[in-house]
């Protein structure tokens, strides 16, 4: 008897059982059991078909296939004629309850126990009574880990054969990655194998994320391939786990003929997959080419932190992202910019790119990258500023198996590896921790790196372009940055400019909805385009894009976006703007000896243009009666 068995009887024992004890035969009313089915509707309905599946494959060899609810109470089964008969003597049957506090030892109550799959034969069970089963029992857990369910085989122990726990795991599995598609219906999935073969099997792993590319959850095998725990990626984004950004993504599946993805993972470890965008009332979906391109090595994946990280060849469609000719949108100050980094692709030149948070300092980064000479290499981007100061330098570097408390078995290989022949972008550089840039320093000299608790260097060759949003003089002169690393990285300084001084708004904003709507079937109204205009947009695109997603989730069927549509905070940050802008020109107005009527007739005309001449509009923002406004401008009247 195993420990696990030995460890359930024990637990029987403590319930009060007795293992020569009649078991209880009382099912739930048929009202209790619709009830209950109801209660586990998701689980019902992707659960069954896998049933019908499974039993096809073990019909006739006196078995039944069960399906409980997280209390071990059957909700579904199917079985042979002859065997059912037999099983109604011990009450398996839909709305008896096999806990293990009510049956003491069996496959599905111990299941629930051990969260783990398990096997249940002859006399392993508790109660004397159910010695004739064999039973092999699978958990089904939710994208949260939590069990919900448990899909069992029962049999005559004389029929029990080693395969059956096989074809159970196996279906439990198929009904878990139906329940996670399901309950990511408006979202990005990524399913992914680093052997192309495998996707769209029970092998894959499967991701999903927020369409704005926060990690919302993954399957057990993604859980495996992708090396964390759940909670280490509730921090992660699409782009920090798969060195791609969203944008991209969708670049590549708006491509004729979109191919396979191939994707350098944060561990190192090279991928294929394909991608599911399911976003708003609009969904499409997409596969993946049939084999990898030419001279690609599906069965490539590097595990040993000595070697350099894999190659992530990218297919051919990855081949079509974004480019900076893309984000060319009219904007001179953009044009400038874009003209610069255009003349030093390919010279090993560091880029330092200035701008405000917000102002798409990655996505040029990325435009960069994909029209380099190294567009078929890795792009790593390690943002400085999110990564906790104790963990950053094993990221960056890697570290050997026993480097520190809590590292991985077999080490890790650090970003500078994984972009080997390809690009590293260091994202808000200016919030390396101080004794850190030192070693990065060295690297970038010496063209070698060695992870933490190694003696061993390795040669490395990437293309550096690094961010910040911050003054680095300014940081120097504080003592806050290293002066040779600045002068390291300070090949080529570009600025983007802010959103509030570029001239391309219009573009930009048709290109976000295009994006954000799968088409571009929206369009915005000419009053939000004059307050968009006003805007001074401290978030930049980050802010725009947000916001534009929300008013395209609130229009819903109509096509144009309205004053209706936006939400609050920005309508009260525009009040706000509108408020300090009139207070300066009232300054102005003082100044120059205007009289007190002229300024509040000023104030008032100038909330009226703000609401579009709505009186009550402008009444309630200036906190007065619609009389008085009429009193202070008789000519409205």
């Amino acid at each position: 008897m195993t420990e696990a068995i030995e460890t359930s009887h024990q637990r029987s024992l403590a319930y009060g059982l007795r293992p020569g004890a009649e078991p209880d035969f009382g099912p739930i009313g048929n009202n209790e059991l619709s009830l209950l089915i109801e209660q586990n509707r998701m689980l019902h309905t992707h659960g069954v078909p896998a049933m019908e599946t499974l039993y096809q494959q073990i019909v006739n060899t006196h078995n039944m296939v069960i399906l409980t609810d997280a209390n071990g109470v059957i909700v579904h089964s199917l079985g042979d004629d002859d065997f059912l008969e037999k099983a109604n003597r011990v009450a398996l049957k839909p709305g008896v309850a096999w806990s293990e506090r009510s049956k003491g030892t069996n496959a599905i109550g111990t299941a629930i126990a051990e969260k783990v799959p398990t096997l249940v034969h002859a006399d392993q069970h508790y109660l004397s009574a159910n010695h004739f089963l064999t039973c092999s029992a699978a958990p089904i857990s939710d994208h949260r880990g939590n069990v919900i369910g448990v899909l069992d085989v029962s049999g005559d122990q004389r029929s029990f054969h080693k395969h059956t726990m096989a074809l159970v795991r196996m279906s439990a599995l198929m009904i878990e990655n139906q329940l996670f598609a399901a309950a990511f219906e408006e979202a990005i999935t990524l399913h992914f194998h680093v052997r192309p073969e495998f996707i769209g099997t029970l092998m894959e792993g499967i991701a999903s994320f927020s369409p704005g590319g926060r990690f919302l959850a993954a399957n057990k095998n993604g859980l495996f391939q992708l090396g964390l725990a759940f909670s280490a990626l509730q921090s992660h984004t699409f782009s920090s786990l798969f060195g791609l950004p969203v944008s991209a993504l969708f670049d590549h599946y708006r491509t004729s003929a979109p191919g396979l993805l191939n994707l350098c993972m944060h561990n190192g470890v090279r991928v294929y997959g394909k991608a599911q965008l399911r976003l708003g009332s609009s969904a499409f979906q997409h596969g993946f080419a049939g084999r990898a391109e030419a001279g690609a090595d599906p069965h490539a994946a590097n595990h040993d932190p000595h070697a350099a990280a894999p190659s992530c060849h990218a297919a051919s469609a990855a081949r079509r992202l974004s480019g900076l000719r893309y984000l060319n949108t009219g904007d001179p100050q953009l044009e400038l910019v874009i003209d610069k980094v255009t003349k030093v692709l390919g010279r090993d030149i560091p880029i330092l790119i200035m701008g405000e948070t917000g102002t798409g300092k990655e996505l040029l980064a990325q435009a960069i990258h994909n029209d380099s000479p190294r567009a078929m290499g890795p792009f790593i981007a390690v943002n400085c500023a999110s990564i906790p100061e104790t963990l950053i330098e094993s990221e960056l570097f890697g570290y050997e198996d026993g480097a520190f408390t809590g590292a991985r078995k077999k080490g890790a290989v650090g970003k500078i590896l994984q972009a080997n022949g390809g690009t590293l972008f260091l994202d808000e550089i200016g919030d390396m921790p101080f004794g850190l840039q030192a070693r990065l320093l060295r690297v970038l000299q010496e063209r070698m790196v060695t992870p933490l608790g190694s003696s061993k260097s390795i040669t490395v060759n990437v293309e550096l372009i690094c961010a910040t949003n911050h003054n680095l003089r300014e940081r120097m002169a504080r003592g806050l940055f290293r002066e040779d690393l600045y002068y390291r990285l300070n090949g080529l300084v570009v600025k983007l400019p802010p959103l509030r001084d570029r001239s391309d708004l219009e573009i930009v904003v048709k290109k976000i909805l295009a994006s954000e709507s799968n088409g571009g079937r929206y369009t915005v109204s000419t009053e939000i385009f004059q307050l968009f205009r006003q805007h001074k947009w401290p978030g930049n695109f980050r802010q725009l894009t947000n916001l534009l997603r929300t008013a395209i989730v609130m229009a819903g069927d109509e096509h144009e976006i309205s004053l209706r549509h936006m939400p609050d905070d920005f309508l009260d940050d525009i009040e706000l703007s509108q408020a300090r802008d009139s207070g300066a020109s009232t300054d102005q107005m003082v100044a120059s000896g205007a009289n007190l009527e002229a300024m509040e007739q000023s104030v008032i005309m100038k909330s009226l243009d703000a609401h579009g001449g709505n009186v009550s509009a402008t009444a309630r923002a200036l906190g007065v009666s619609r009389n008085t406004i009429y009193r202070k401008v008789p000519h409205l009247k």
